[in-house]
């Protein structure tokens, strides 16, 4: 009991573990929509597109909710313009777009000689975490999981037949922007505690183990969500007794579950899978 509650004596630990609950609650929700619609990448574009804009948000001493956003608005109209004017596929655009926003981002830090730490803002740092974040973290999640609920049937018909769903008069222009917004929402909540970076692995980890052991789309949120949970508070007690990365640490325990939802899962495990075919035979 001395090893759980010796962290929480601290206040930047604290804000870590509320914080980074709540990104594991939230990654899993929004990635379990990507991953279903075959869209993992947006979540990388949108990770590397708001760099410049939080740039620019340090630089102008504004809140940088408001210039991620705005770099995130504006390399997804610049992707969306290059599909409809070229031939060029979807997913080459949007590689296109991220490598080019994130290296804008890179010149305009030397350019505007702002003073950023840039690996705390890639790869997450627990103790820069303050109650504005963990306030922040809160407010996004509440805002994205009520919006989920208000809106999932219409999400849930998007995600699994878009040319249906704008056949019947969705808006489903509208329905794309809003899993961008929330993209861009998501990485922002969590971008303090695990990093821009490899916040894009939260997105897809958690919810690709949950996948290999339901079948339904809100089990697969809700068991997800309870994975990006687990790894995030043991990434961080990890990282406070073990000096680690905290967003990496959380990253590689997520990667541990899914290899083991790889091997063991149900229905799809590898060793599982022959096992069962082995006692069908005996007992048929």
């Amino acid at each position: 009991m001395e090893l759980i509650w010796e962290p929480l004596q601290y206040e930047f630990m604290r804000h870590a573990l509320v914080a980074g609950a709540l990104a594991g609650i939230l990654c899993p929700v929004m990635g379990t929509f990507l991953i279903v619609q075959r869209m993992t990448l947006l979540g990388d574009v949108m990770a590397h597109s708001i760099f410049p804009g939080v740039v620019l948000a340090f630089w102008g001493g504004v809140e940088v909710l408001w210039g991620a956003m705005g770099s995130a608005i504006v390399s997804a109209l610049a992707i969306a313009w290059i599909k409809q004017q070229t031939k060029v596929k979807e997913d080459a655009a949007m590689a296109t777009i991220f490598h080019s926003f994130f290296s804008l981002g890179v010149l305009l830090i030397t350019v505007l000689k702002v003073r950023i730490n840039v690996e705390s803002f890639l790869f997450g740092d627990l103790l820069a975490v303050t109650q504005t974040d963990v306030i922040r973290t809160g407010i996004i999640t509440l805002i994205l999981l009520v919006l989920g609920k208000i809106f999932y049937q219409e999400l849930l018909f998007y995600t699994f037949d878009p040319i249906g769903a704008q056949a019947i008069g969705l808006p489903t222009n509208f329905i794309y922007a809003g899993l961008i917004g929330g993209i861009t929402l998501t990485i922002i909540a969590s971008m303090q505690t695990i990093g821009v970076i490899l916040v894009v692995a939260m997105l897809s980890t958690p919810a690709l183990s949950a996948y290999l052991w339901v079948k339904e789309l809100h089990e697969m949120m809700i068991l997800g969500s309870g994975i990006g949970v687990l790894i995030s508070v043991a990434g961080l007690y990890l990282s406070y007794y073990w000096a680690l990365p905290s967003g990496a640490t959380i990253v590689i325990l997520g990667f541990a579950i899914f290899i083991f939802s790889v091997l063991f899962s149900p229905s799809q495990g590898v060793f599982t899978i022959p096992i069962k075919k082995y006692l069908q035979r005996i007992f048929s």
